[in-house]
């Protein structure tokens, strides 16, 4: 066997690798407050973008078929990974008028985790494969 033929030291080593390997994992939040089976699509104005770690966030102002509006924040990824998608801090400002779709949350209330964006001027980003139909 393989294990039994390790020193005890070097097992001790390889099970704290095993663990440290795991942590990054452990310590990240779960998405299983998103319906990842659903996409919704709002339009609305932008309250605030906020370009953080270990996420961003946009808080959409949405109106309703009423005129009554609801703030839905919206989960994105780290900075990192959205520069890498052509996002810059300063992507979205305040009062921009934006379509945004999104994984809803699964206990109804407004927001979720953000799937695709058309910018005022036509630029989508994000993943327009998973639109919600028009």
């Amino acid at each position: 066997m393989i294990l039994s033929a390790m020193k005890p030291k070097t097992l001790v080593l390889a099970a704290m690798a095993l663990a440290v390997a795991a942590f990054p994992a452990a310590a990240h939040h779960s998405t299983a407050m998103f319906d990842a089976s659903k996409t919704v699509t709002v339009e609305g104005t932008v309250k605030q973008f906020l370009w953080t770690n270990p996420h961003s966030w946009i808080y959409l102002t949405v109106a309703d078929a009423n005129g009554q509006t609801a703030e839905w924040p919206i989960e994105l990824g780290g900075p990192g990974g959205l520069l890498r998608q052509g996002w810059t801090a300063k992507t979205l400002t305040p009062g921009m008028k934006v379509k945004a779709t999104v994984h809803p949350l699964r206990e109804g209330k407004v927001g979720g985790q953000f799937v695709s964006l058309i910018l005022p001027d036509g630029k989508q980003l994000g993943d327009s494969s998973t639109d919600a139909p028009q």
